[in-house]
């Protein structure tokens, strides 16, 4: 068994409303979990399962060897970050970091070297007598940190903690959660909605929708064979092109656009049977050309080291993210070209992957 398993957790509340539908995970020792997904999944529901702050209708948590299902959180050996830090105002920041250790009465000395241990991490010794109030929002999200680290648990749970930060502070402490894990190696589940944590952080991760586990696997399985059209759309900035096709005969068209596809592809085509399907094309994967699918450029938005430009096709608007200044302007006659093995291919109704 795994350093966390969950089997089969359901959670209904008032016996009508299903807020997690049957979740199956599991990872090994060290691994950095994401629950990633929209408002309302199911994911800080259940993160608060595994912390012991709510309990589930039916199915089992295992931390380690021990089932902790119905465990109170102070039995479980884990230790949680919070959103709102939930720092103590009326304590300096040593005795907060020291609070979790002082409550199980370990003694004075150790307390203090886990204190000096974990400010040396984070690098915030020079805060050791400040107070919550006189902390910037990243300072006081380190000393969240520090509390949970000094208690060395088996597991860490993190629920959305930088979502109080300003961009600039957001990208600098999830470097730093990075470095942290790769120092710690303790086993870590994060709960966030932004899904640049989730494939910046995450080792693996689940993504969530309508308390489901709509793909459970590495970064790089879910961004480039995502398994439904939730996951191809949710994951990916811009999000992933979708354009309605139809099949015809052994080719797929939009509106009369040849759609390119691989003889893989074209199989998994025959096999699936149904002539409603949705291709998807990353907006890196689109490239300008002097020829190809012709269209008119709708839309430009410089970044700086790149450049996302929206085309009007006959199969529908294509965006493409190329690298660098873009030289055109709107209203422009373009070409736009891609190779039939950047295309994923989903069934309309279902949105499920087809090959």
């Amino acid at each position: 068994m795994g350093a966390l398993a969950i089997r089969n957790i359901h959670k209904t509340y008032n016996q009508t409303v299903h807020i997690l539908k049957g979740i199956d995970l599991e990872i090994a020792a060290g691994e950095f979990l994401i629950l990633v997904g929209p408002s309302g999944c199911g994911k800080s529901t259940l993160l608060s399962m595994i912390a012991g702050l709510d309990h589930p209708t039916s199915g089992s948590i295992h931390i380690g060897e021990r089932e902790v299902t119905h465990l109170p959180s102070k039995d479980r050996d884990i230790a949680m970050v919070f959103q709102s830090y939930a720092l103590y105002p009326n304590m300096t920041v040593a005795q907060n970091i020291a609070f979790g250790l002082e409550i199980r009465k370990v003694p004075k000395a150790e307390r203090k070297a886990a204190v000096d241990r974990v400010s040396a991490m984070l690098q915030i010794g020079h805060l050791l007598d400040r107070k919550p109030g006189q902390l910037s929002g990243g300072q006081r999200q380190r000393v969240a940190m520090g509390r949970a680290l000094a208690r060395d648990p088996k597991l860490f749970l993190f629920d959305e903690p930088l979502s109080n930060l300003d961009a600039k502070l957001r990208v600098e402490m999830r470097a730093e959660i990075k470095l942290l894990h790769q120092r710690t190696k303790t086993t870590t589940v994060y709960v966030t909605h932004d899904q640049v944590e989730a494939m910046t952080l995450g080792d693996r991760i689940a993504v969530m929708k309508d308390g489901l586990v709509q793909q459970f696997g590495t970064p790089g399985e879910i961004y480039n064979r995502p398994a439904n059209r939730f996951v191809a759309e949710f994951i990916g900035s811009p999000a992933m092109n979708m354009v309605d096709a139809e099949r015809s005969g052994h080719a797929l068209t939009a509106h009369g656009v040849a759609l390119a596809m691989t003889d893989a592809q074209r199989a998994a085509v025959q096999v699936h049977g149904s002539g409603d399907l949705v291709y998807g094309l990353r907006p890196e994967s689109i490239g300008f050309a002097a020829t190809g699918v012709p269209g008119k450029l709708s839309m430009i938005e410089p970044t700086g080291p790149e450049t996302y430009a929206t085309v009007d096709t006959a199969a529908g608007p294509l965006t493409a993210r190329v690298p660098g200044v873009l030289q055109a302007a709107v209203g422009d006659a373009v070409h736009l070209q891609w190779s039939a093995q950047s295309a994923h291919l989903f069934d309309r109704v279902t949105g499920e992957r087809v090959g």
